[in-house]
């Protein structure tokens, strides 16, 4: 089986209640990709990539298409086979994994069609058909983010994520503390993510002034050299997050013992073939990770879902979907939801979700 067709769509995706407000960023709109792959056999697979703007990480929404459209040429004819479909698309493009990643997913979409199973099969087996997510709320004001984490644990959420930084440390030290007051002895799993935006200075002082409280501190600050600053000098655990950019920086930051465990998005390491690498290199070091992409709609959320179902449970810190963020879905009968903090693992061949294509409009470019 082979890729005869390749097409890329633009398409919107405006954030419900928006603005979503992270360390570096406000977004009210995201530009999502979506590719879609028809195989010699006439079976169609669906890949997404969706970059959170352009200053969250080194992509974005027009670089993801200008590297599909590069690649799109020497892609046809190309067995669909995940390995052979990346050692191809690394022999025409040097990086861009972001972009490589809705190819990658689209193939292990038609892929899953042609053998008739679904992709968590392809990834090895799912453990669960009820996957945990977790839930991740903005920076915003201490009292509003307590009020929020208890709605979420409320709804069943076993993991919180508090959005922190690009504002005085006191204050993201008074939302940890608040939060905490709400969370305590329910055991809820609490995470703090930085998003690269504490300098190693703020970082140690949260620490320092938080230590009664069992969160996790998610890329506190901006480089590796910052995490290995910091690393022998805080009492909470350390996830890299942005930093991951590669199997060999996850190999490099588990051998050495930087981390304790991973915010792994499934885009930013290249889609699910190396996803799958990712999972197995972190259940060997025995370190936990989250599946999750930066946003995106029900191809994204279904990719990640099936990768997130493989993992072995004790090591499964969640994932996260842009889902409570969007109004309507791709596919209208299996669209990706999460129903009292968890995610059903979509069933049937492939992704398990197709896409009314209509709301994509003309392809940006065919092949």
């Amino acid at each position: 089986m082979k890729i005869a067709e390749l097409h890329i769509y633009s398409h919107d995706l405006p954030v419900k209640n928006g603005p979503y407000t992270m360390a570096n960023a406000q977004v009210w709109s995201l530009d999502t990709t979506l590719v879609k792959v028809v195989a010699d056999n006439g079976l169609i697979g669906w890949g997404e990539t969706c970059p959170v703007g352009p200053t969250y990480a080194e992509a974005h929404a027009k670089g993801a298409r200008a590297a599909l459209i590069e690649m799109a040429p020497g892609l046809i004819g190309t067995e669909a086979l995940p390995l052979t479909l990346h050692r191809r698309m690394d022999g025409l493009l040097n990086g861009h994994t972001y972009a490589k990643a809705a190819v990658d997913i689209a193939v292990h979409d038609v892929l899953g069609k042609h053998l008739g199973v679904p992709v968590s099969d392809l990834l090895g087996g799912a453990t669960t058909d009820k996957v945990p997510s977790y839930y991740a709320t903005g920076v915003g004001a201490p009292d509003d983010i307590a009020r929020l984490a208890a709605e979420k644990m409320a709804e069943g959420y076993p993991r919180l994520q508090i959005k922190v930084g690009g504002r005085p440390v006191e204050i993201d030290i008074e939302t940890i503390r608040k939060v905490w007051e709400v969370v305590k002895g329910s055991g809820t799993r609490l995470a703090v993510d930085g998003n690269r935006g504490w300098t190693t200075r703020d970082a140690l002082r949260v620490s320092r002034e938080c230590p009664e409280i069992p969160f996790i501190m998610e890329q506190p600050c901006n480089t590796i050299e910052d995490l290995q600053k910091i690393r022998p000098q805080v009492t909470h655990g350390i996830y890299m997050d942005e930093n991951s950019t590669s199997l060999n920086t996850v190999i490099s930051a588990a051998g050495t013992g930087l981390v304790d465990g991973f915010g792994m998005k499934v885009t930013r390491i290249g889609g699910l073939n190396p996803m799958r690498a990712f999972r197995d290199i972190c259940e060997a070091r025995n370190l936990p990770h989250t599946c999750d992409d930066s946003w995106g709609g029900d191809i994204i959320a279904a990719a990640c879902t099936h990768v997130g179902a493989t993992v072995r449970p004790d090591l499964l810190e969640g994932v996260w979907l842009a889902a409570p963020y969007i109004e309507g879905n791709y596919d209208p009968e299996n669209g990706i939801q999460i129903k009292g903090g968890h995610i059903a693992l979509p069933t049937g061949p492939g992704l398990g979700v197709v896409p009314d294509e209509s709301q994509f409009g003309t392809p940006v470019a065919s092949f």
